[in-house]
């Protein structure tokens, strides 16, 4: 899995406070959206940072699960 060099070294908790922050500018950029205020590549950008941290924190209770 290609992860961000920035993703890999972070800890469960400051991958969940960085999800935390990503979704509410997430949240913020689509009622920016409402208002024809944003660009759309930005929500793009968003989505797919969001999606990569939710799969590291998968991928990191997986390991602790196995072992």
């Amino acid at each position: 899995m290609n992860y961000s060099k920035e993703i890999l070294p972070l800890t469960t908790d400051e991958l969940v406070i960085m999800l935390g922050n990503l979704k509410k500018e997430y949240m913020n950029l689509r009622f920016q959206k409402k208002l024809d205020s944003v660009n759309p590549a930005s929500l793009k950008k968003v989505k797919k940072n969001i999606a990569r941290l939710e799969t590291r924190l998968s991928d990191i209770k997986k390991k602790n699960k196995n072992g």
